[in-house]
């Protein structure tokens, strides 16, 4: 089959499947495409579904910015039982006869808004002396990972059941749903784990922009330009900022710039200590940030090439 064109630069979102490692989803891609570089942008559990945002080329530069990003997941708990993996992958290590009335769950929910402190899952990818948790835990140790703030902006209880709820999480960085889950079975006095879990916002990321890994990776089927979202899509949240050519220029060759020497207008969300997109229109040139009055410039890519805004030019080129 023919590979992907190792010059192309952008986004592929993946509605990753049931029961495959995130890890997975990029070596399939990877032997099916052959980009010049590829990873993700928040790793999905193997029993999760839903946004996995794959970056190709430069857009690898920009994973931590997804990465920072808002998420919502929508979520399952069974009541009655916790598991050592805190989901239905594990084997169940206490049991509870309680179950929750639909006012009881709505009653306490509250205390799970804002800023809280939340204690990782031991069967997680943090690391402990070097080693990965899961690792650890599969080998019998104890684990034990210190509680750490996470923001929970909101949290809805869609359907319960006597037997299980479902429910609407938008988190920040570094929440662990199951661990949510099995804080709120805690809670409520009854146990839970997560029986279902998908997410389905990832940072600018949303369901209608997800494309089928088995397009790619059982049909053979070539990539097109409308598969990739632009490397900038990864960026919405941050100030835009265009200059005039020359300053442009002298920005993407490393120069430092004041922004007494602009012409053009500064955004008015781009306040000290700021990252901003340099942009050339709508093509993405690189990113700034704003230091006592001083425009760093900090990550630079090449200018778009006009004929494909997923192939780049050198700047000797354009």
């Amino acid at each position: 089959m023919s590979h992907l064109n190792n010059s192309w630069n952008g986004w592929l979102i993946i509605d990753k499947p049931y029961n495959m490692g995130s890890t997975q989803v990029v070596s399939r891609l990877k032997r099916a495409l052959s980009p010049s570089k590829i990873g993700h942008a928040g790793t999905l559990d193997p029993l999760a579904t839903g946004i996995l945002p794959i970056a190709v080329g430069q857009a690898t530069k920009l994973i931590p910015y997804v990465m920072d990003g808002r998420k919502i997941y929508e979520f399952q708990i069974t009541w009655g039982a916790e598991t050592d993996t805190d989901d239905q992958a594990g084997v169940i290590c206490r049991a509870s006869d309680k179950r929750p009335s639909e006012a009881d769950i709505k009653s306490i929910l509250p205390e799970f808004l804002g800023r809280i402190l939340q204690q990782p899952p031991a069967y997680s990818a943090l690391k402990i002396d070097g080693k990965r948790a899961y690792a650890l835990a599969r080998a019998g140790e104890a684990v034990t990972l210190q509680p750490r703030p996470v923001d929970i902006l909101s949290l809805e209880l869609l359907s319960h059941t006597s037997t299980h709820a479902d429910f609407r999480v938008i988190c920040g960085k570094g929440t662990y749903v199951r661990a949510l889950g099995r804080d709120i079975g805690r809670r409520l006095g009854c146990l839970g784990y997560i029986t279902k879990l998908r997410r389905t916002a990832c940072g600018p990321f949303t369901l209608s922009d997800v494309t089928d890994l088995a397009l790619f990776t059982e049909t053979g089927q070539m990539p097109q330009k409308a598969h990739f979202l632009p490397l900038e899509t990864a960026l919405d949240a941050l100030p835009a900022l265009s200059v005039e050519p020359d300053m442009a220029r002298r920005l993407t060759q490393g120069q430092r710039i004041p922004v007494s020497h602009l012409t053009t207008r500064i955004p008015t969300d781009l306040a000290e200590g700021c990252v901003a997109r340099l942009m050339d229109g709508t093509h993405l040139l690189g990113l700034v940030k704003l230091n006592r009055g001083i425009l760093h410039p900090f990550r630079i890519f090449r200018p778009y090439d006009a004929d494909n805004g997923l192939s780049l030019k050198s700047l000797t080129n354009a």
